[in-house]
């Protein structure tokens, strides 16, 4: 094997192999050839190639949320460490491991004039779990320090490299215990291209303090079993995460009401699937106060990440349950400002202890919410016989026809948010940027998360967030059986539901951003498979074997009228209103 002739840049190759980062995502660069040289050299890694670093930024936190581990990117010094901000905010409000390795200049260089240089240490701290600025080596490059920054050479190489040791291992130990992003930054001395066959450092091994937590849940099975009226609300959720057995218990007890989303994962037929199609209703009716009165909970008991629906903040902020339980291993978010305690177990541990000794109560309190969703339900499928063809009904087809066991990535605004109107087969692994809930970077997180996963993958994407994250294209790890659906509205169609002046031309140029774009372009630039569709019966036609198997990835546009979407989404909850 090759290593490194600098020993910073071995410490760091080291420590990786240590905790187990197999997967190095690479964005190209001169100052970082040291870490690139390390990585490549040890067939213990596998290495990837992409070239836009946020991009990379976002394929890398892809793979990670698939695996369910740290993954690294590495990139150059200067503006290229700058393009990881949105993925590492990503990851950092969707508790995703990532491992970002950043190359710097020597400090006597920065803020001299000197090429491809910025402030590098501490740069990302604000979302961070933590932040390893390393100490430039002295026994390497000597005479440019000599010349440059002679006082470094009375620092001892040995407490240098004692130092970058504990400064990687606490980062990588924050990285695995903690499941947050975390930055190394290294700066590195020309030469960068030296490298000796066998290593300067000594062995290491990853050392760091796991969590251990033991939960006494007394105090939340008490409150429990004493209320008839509880609501479970589960956000952002790894699929499979609890077994089936033991959320048939919850969806058995008449005094709970299970609300799920699109991206928790969850199903069972006693769950209430679409938060919104139950709320928004509601809001318009006369009695609304007595209604939602009568909906809320005594306990709110809250699992997994952030939640899309505005619909149920909104609800649970105004009418208050007396206590909120959060179950997580990681953050809890006070969203609705009435966090009563946050329990530091998975929800798998909560509960098998939930129904060990109580049964469930006898109450009303699920079907008061149930007489809602059977009214949905009906009044949805109604409402689809009626309507034109538009984004609605695009996505009612798209979501009945993903064939089963797939995994399925929906990008931010639009995309999310009509998914969650629709059932979702219980067979399929759904993910979401929810973090940031940013347009960036949902066709790159797809294809990282696709490189390791055991079924194909489809991302459901919007125009805007699709060619926003073109470059997510020029990637050579694209599977064939990776596929696309672009529904292309001309623009962000989205905002045309909130109020203001939606027919000026200040709104279609700076708030929907109205364009004539198509992806097919594209799609013969990077060797996808292209189709179209721009009515009911050309969508069913290219449905029918856009998923067969084939020897490229393809992408299919559906075109939906602009002027049309928003007029029809709200005519979806004013229909429900009046059943």
């Amino acid at each position: 094997m090759n290593y490194s002739k600098i020993p910073s840049a071995q410490t760091v190759v080291a420590y990786c192999k240590a905790f187990g980062i197999k997967n190095i995502v690479i964005s190209p660069g001169s100052r970082n050839a040291p870490l690139i040289l390390g990585f490549n050299g040890d067939d213990f890694f596998k290495c990837y190639s992409v070239v836009d670093e946020r991009c990379a930024g976002f394929f890398t936190l892809g793979m990670a949320q698939q695996l369910n581990g740290p993954v690294a990117v590495v990139c150059t010094s200067g503006s290229a460490l700058l393009n990881y901000y949105p993925a590492v905010a990503e990851a950092f409000y969707s508790q995703i491991p990532l491992v970002v390795i950043s190359a710097d200049r020597p400090t006597y260089k920065i803020d001299i004039g000197d090429g491809q240089t910025i402030r590098q240490e501490n740069v990302l701290e604000k979302h961070i779990g933590y932040s390893a600025n390393l100490k430039q080596d002295v026994n390497h490059a000597v005479k440019a320090i000599e010349h440059m920054a002679p006082q470094l050479l009375e620092q001892s190489q040995q407490a240098i490299e004692q130092f970058n040791a504990g400064e990687v291992n606490k980062a990588l130990g924050v990285a695995v215990s903690k499941k947050l992003p975390v930055h190394i930054n290294v700066p590195f001395e020309e030469p960068l291209y030296q490298t000796v066959q066998q290593p300067t450092i000594g062995a290491v091994k990853a050392q760091f303090d796991r969590e251990i937590s033991k939960n006494d849940f007394s105090e939340l099975l008490t409150t429990w079993h004493g209320a008839k009226r509880k609501l479970v609300l589960v956000g952002t959720n790894a699929p499979a995460d609890i077994e089936q057995k033991y959320l048939n218990r919850l969806g058995e007890d008449a005094s709970v009401a299970v609300l799920t989303e699109t991206t928790s994962n969850l199903h069972h037929g006693q769950f209430f699937s679409s938060i919104d199609s139950i709320i928004a209703p509601i809001e318009k009716i006369e009695n609304s106060e007595a209604v939602f009165e009568a909906l809320k909970p005594e306990v709110l008991v809250t699992f997994g990440g952030l939640v899309v629906s505005k619909k149920i903040k909104t609800f649970l902020r105004k009418y208050r349950p007396k206590y909120h339980y959060h179950i997580g291993q990681n953050r809890a978010n006070d969203t609705f400002f009435t966090l009563t305690r946050h329990y530091k177990a998975s929800p798998k541990d909560f509960l098998k202890v939930l129904y060990n000794e109580k049964s469930a109560m006898q109450s009303d309190y699920r079907d008061a919410w149930m007489a809602f969703k059977k009214r949905y339900e009906k009044g949805r499928r109604e409402y689809l016989g009626q309507i034109p063809f538009c984004d609605f009904k695009a996505f009612a087809i798209i979501m009945e026809t993903i064939p089963a066991t797939y995994q399925v990535h929906f990008a931010n605004s639009s995309a999310i948010r009509y998914a969650q109107l629709f059932n979702v087969d219980a067979s399929l692994k759904v993910f979401c940027n929810r973090g940031t809930s940013g347009i960036e970077g949902s066709t790159s997180t797809a294809i990282g998360a696709s490189v390791y996963a055991s079924t194909p993958t489809l991302l459901v994407t919007g125009d805007l967030s699709f060619f926003y994250d073109s470059n997510a294209l020029w990637n050579n790890y694209i599977r064939h059986d990776f596929r696309i659906i672009v529904v292309n509205n001309s623009g962000g169609g989205i905002f045309r539901i909130l109020p203001g002046a939606e027919n000026t031309e200040q709104f279609a140029t700076y708030f929907e951003t109205r364009h004539a774009q198509t992806a097919q372009q594209l799609c013969e630039m990077f060797n996808f498979g292209y189709s179209r569709a721009n009515d009911g019966e050309s969508l069913a036609t290219q449905l029918a074997h856009f998923y067969q198997i084939s020897d490229r990835p393809k992408l299919l546009e559906i075109f939906t009228p602009v002027e049309l979407n928003d007029k029809v989404l709200l005519g979806y909850f004013e229909y429900l209103r009046k059943r």
